[in-house]
């Protein structure tokens, strides 16, 4: 089994030229069913919020975006609720610089774009990946050569110069090659993303 990702934006030819043979997923919100349920922005509904004891989003992005706290803005927790795949994101451009991301709603301490990638966002998409998307991620397994079509390539927790691709994340996942969840740098709070 043979599992690869590349990016969305890419022409087919150039895409069946590098991976010939293989089999194209789009895994993005603009994915046609059932393939979209692997993105983030999906509204699967009951995922818990980290640090929020019986709190749930309706997707992996409304808790990434409900979190995080800019210059000019704290916590929103209507993004908790939208089950649209629209109007999740909150940007520098309308709230200013990202502050970091908040241990849970009305935590403390906010988390650097690293920590708040391993303690927040990689366990709320892995639990979708086992509680909401098992059946696909199986499907997935049965597959022989498969490219999963993302708008970013990053897999790399590490790296926060382009954000962290779930399709990536997906590859991990199969391969047992899961980032370490967790906290990388206890309560750092220099942040972008």
């Amino acid at each position: 089994m043979s599992i690869r990702v590349a990016g969305r934006r890419r022409g087919m030819v150039s895409l069946r030229a590098e991976f010939p043979g293989a089999e194209f997923i789009d895994v993005t919100s603009k994915a046609p069913e059932p393939w979209v349920r692997l993105s983030p922005f999906y509204p699967h509904g009951g995922i818990p919020v980290p640090y929020c004891d019986g709190v749930t989003s309706q997707s992996v992005e409304g808790i990434w975006q409900a979190l995080k706290v800019f210059d000019g803005s704290d916590v929103d927790p209507a993004k908790l609720e939208i089950t649209t795949m629209k109007g999740l994101k909150r940007t520098v451009r309308r709230h200013g610089p990202v502050k970091g991301h908040r241990t849970g709603l009305h935590g403390d301490p906010l988390l650097s774009y690293e920590s708040a990638r391993r303690r927040i966002y990689l366990p709320a998409y892995r639990w979708v990946l086992e509680h909401r998307v098992a059946d696909l991620v199986e499907r997935l397994r049965e597959k022989k050569d498969v490219v999963l079509l993302d708008y970013t390539t990053n897999g790399d927790v590490t790296d926060p110069a382009s954000p962290l691709s779930h399709a990536a994340l997906i590859q991990l996942h199969i391969e047992g090659r899961w980032p370490r969840e967790g906290d990388a740098d206890a309560a750092g709070a220099s942040a972008t993303g």
